[in-house]
């Protein structure tokens, strides 16, 4: 099998290239008069080049959120939480088995591939369907058409005592006419040896190097013999026919251990049906929020609330007795330290307190005797060190409690040291990024690989320090005192690469590109070799937000968003990623709509978030990275589910209602015309934010009002609280706390703890 990683997918990958060059950088002046910020198509007050009264009328028109993006090919999960068997069906019904550990692989590079078909010429269907039966209840149903049956798959996991994991596959065939004779073909494509074995003619074992691996348990005693059929390395079992002459429909059950279960150990007399309805009743109780936490969303963007909690919770893993928050169940099934930062923020948000007190827990155990922090993403990823001190600071905020902090003290010093050293080295050498004091040229990742002279790392490292300084304005901790010092010099340093680095989009606007110009790849002669102008902006849309390093106004921030704008396509920014020609980085996208709702930018946010939503399969998750629909050239890359991605659907859905922007609370802040039209309540019950917890309801009253009740429970007061001043053409009303208009927010007065605002 071919091994891969993240460094050299470029060499190895098919795809390359940019259409849009750099110019070499001039020494381009961020100023007002000459930044993007005061380019003359900018809307009066704005302070953004393409601003909200750029999107046409049509693009204004809220999407409905319909997969119209999905990937043609996509796997799901329906194990349980934290279950170290991983089990994925595929698009059509395939169970998916055996990928290589430990190593990034080739995203198809599954070691078993078990697929369920009906013997006989084999006609292409002619349509396949595939749903779950709930967004929190992930038993999936693929339903296949051919011309003369239609045949159903039933996907579920069990769990009972005694015999242990088992996956199970109901087959249901139904015949187009009155009678019918069909028999079932299931095919094994394997790396591994597999014998055949029969039992008392009902039940038919399955060995994967002596090992009990599958059991067919024919539903009619009539029938249930396997003819066994090796064909170049995969293995074809035709099940003897049944004739369909009743009511109901063929049924053939499979069980596939998941634990080596002995023989006597699994269930073989078992009803299907019992089976279905013990694992509806499991995630029926399953609880989707945590502790105190409580959600309330309408519609669709609830369902997708509900399945990332459960997507997240799948990909979770014990190793070594530690909880351990993993990206996916294949290519990323490990710790990587900057996807995990919004997983544990997601885990807090949905109530999980405890579990992400542990993810964060196996996070720092990955530091070296050096200070630094090194996971999954690889030694030169310095960024990883300074995303776990701010994910560190944020669980503190969102807990209220920074014993954590306290306790992690000595070890935060040691990573502040370790990037400190980072800088002071690459001073000592010749590369732009120590003439510039940056950190030392590193691994920029998100479509860039290898080492190079880059901003990422400087960029996220500026979020991390920024994060423990305000922290420690208030704790005094002697190990954190070189932080604010070393941030204020990183960010000088920063800012006057930038100001030598900022380039010309052909749109017409400055940019920040995250490749020094003195990087080989931005003068290649093939201008499709080149890096895009949007390659690796991610690590910039963090610090960004959250990172909140820049102001609104930031010539960076400005031009940051404009070549987000710029690059959109399918509603979202597009060739972000690995994938460089006519695709899509999926969840990049909610980095984008994050930026897009922190800076007040309502509608870019709504569409790039929608758009987002629209890229997800029908089961709802997301592949990494995927091809444009109207693409002819591409590839799929990356984890799925990849639940980087489940998390950014939560964090978006909490900040639409609830926002911490620096020291002020923004509320309702992405709330749409939409819902305002479907007239449907929404709610957030103790979420946690660095002000305390906060409880509102938002919800209709009267034929055309609203009401919002808000509740806070913390010592911290906000500078500010604001929301939208009028709903359409309604006025507001506060009941219970003195308020007043300015520049069509409600100021609310930042002291009070509850009221109520009527829009009437």
């Amino acid at each position: 099998m071919t091994q891969w990683n993240r460094r050299d997918f470029m060499s190895r990958s098919l795809v390359a290239g940019a259409t849009l060059g750099f110019e070499l950088p001039a020494a381009h002046s961020l100023s007002e008069e000459n930044g993007p910020c005061c380019h003359p198509e900018r809307r009066e007050g704005s302070a953004f080049l393409i601003d909200e009264q750029n999107i046409s009328k049509s693009e204004r028109t809220e999407a409905a959120i319909d997969f119209r993006y999905s990937p043609l090919r996509y796997q799901s999960t329906f194990c349980f939480p934290d279950d170290p068997a991983k089990s994925l069906v595929d698009s059509v019904g395939s169970l998916l088995y055996d990928f290589p550990p430990d190593h990034l692989a080739a995203i198809h590079q599954f070691g078993t591939i078990v697929s369920f078909s009906l013997a006989g010429m084999q006609p292409q269907p002619q349509r396949i369907r595939q749903w779950l039966e709930a967004p929190g209840v992930p038993i999936i149903h693929t339903h296949v058409e051919q011309p003369t049956a239609v045949f159903e798959l039933i996907t579920f996991a069990t769990n009972r005592d005694g015999e242990g994991r088992v996956d199970n596959v109901l087959l249901e065939i139904r015949p187009r006419q009155q009678t019918m004779y069909a028999s079932p073909l299931i095919s094994i494509s394997s790396c591994k040896k597999f014998d055949l074995a029969q039992k008392d003619g009902l039940i038919t074992k399955v060995l994967r190097d002596g090992v009990s691996y599958m059991y067919c348990i024919p539903q009619q005693q009539s029938y249930g013999w396997i003819v066994w059929r090796p064909d170049n390395g995969s293995y074809h079992l035709t099940l003897e026919a049944g004739n369909y002459s009743g009511p109901r429909p063929l049924r053939y059950f499979f069980r596939l251990p998941q634990n080596a279960a002995p023989e006597d150990k699994l269930a073989t007399d078992v009803s299907p049906d019992d089976l279905l309805t013990e694992a509806r009743t499991w995630w029926k109780q399953w609880k989707s929020f945590g502790g105190p936490v409580n959600w309330s969303i309408p519609g669709r963007e609830g369902e997708f609330l509900i399945a990332c909690t459960r997507n997240i919770q799948q990909a979770r893993e014990r190793k070594d007795g530690h909880l351990v928050f993993q990206v996916g169940p294949t290519v990323y099934r490990g710790l990587w330290i900057v996807d995990g930062n919004f997983l544990l923020e997601a885990a807090r948000y949905l109530g999980f307190d405890k579990e992400a007190d542990q993810g964060l827990e196996s996070e720092w155990r990955q530091q070296l005797p050096t200070g630094q922090i090194v996971a999954a993403g690889g030694g030169e990823h310095w960024k990883d060190t300074a995303i776990a001190i701010f994910t560190l600071v944020r669980a503190c905020e969102l807990k209220q409690d920074f014993a954590m902090l306290r306790a992690l003290a000595p070890e935060v010093g040691k990573a502040i040291n370790f990037l400190i050293h980072l800088r002071d080295s690459a001073r000592q050498g010749n590369s732009l990024n120590g003439k510039y004091g940056l950190l030392a040229p590193g691994f920029p990742d998100g479509g860039l690989g290898g080492v190079r002279s880059e901003f990422t790392n400087t960029a996220w490292t500026l979020a991390g320090l920024r994060a423990v300084s305000s922290a420690n304005e208030h704790l005094q901790l002697p190990e954190l005192s070189k932080a604010a010092p070393f941030y204020r010099e990183l960010r000088s340093a920063f800012r006057t690469a930038a100001q030598r680095e900022m380039v010309r989009h052909p749109d017409g606007f400055n940019y920040l590109p995250m490749l020094l110009h003195e990087d080989p790849a931005l003068h290649d002669p093939d201008p499709l070799k080149r890096p895009r102008p949007q390659s690796a902006q991610w690590a910039l849309s963090h610090a960004i937000f959250p990172g909140e390093v820049f102001d609104k106004n930031d010539p960076i921030v400005c031009g940051h968003i404009a070549l987000m704008q710029s690059c959109t396509r399918e509603d979202v920014p597009t060739e972000t990623g690995w994938l460089w020609q006519d695709a899509v980085w999926t969840y990049n996208a909610a980095f984008v709509a994050e930026v897009y709702l922190w800076a007040g930018l309502q509608q870019w946010a709504n569409r790039t978030f929608a758009g987002f939503l629209n890229h997800a399969s029908p089961l709802y998750a997301w592949r990494e990275e995927q091809p444009l629909r109207t693409a002819l050239y591409g590839e799929y890359w990356g984890d799925m589910p990849h639940n980087w991605a489940s998390a950014e659907c939560v964090r978006y859905l909490r900040h639409m209602l609830v926002l911490e922007d620096g020291q002020n609370l923004r509320l309702l802040a992405g709330m749409t015309a939409s819902v305002h039209e479907s007239r449907q309540p929404f709610s957030l019950t103790q979420t946690p934010t660095r002000f305390g917890r906060i409880s509102l309801t938002f919800e209709p009253e009267g034929r055309n009002g609203w009401r919002m009740a808000f509740a806070r429970e913390g010592a911290n007061t906000p500078s500010t609280v604001e929301l939208p001043a009028g709903l359409g053409a309604a006025q507001a009303k506060v009941e219970g706390a003195a308020s007043h208009l300015d520049k069509g927010k409600l100021l609310i007065d930042p002291a009070s703890r509850s009221w109520t605002v009527r829009w009437l």
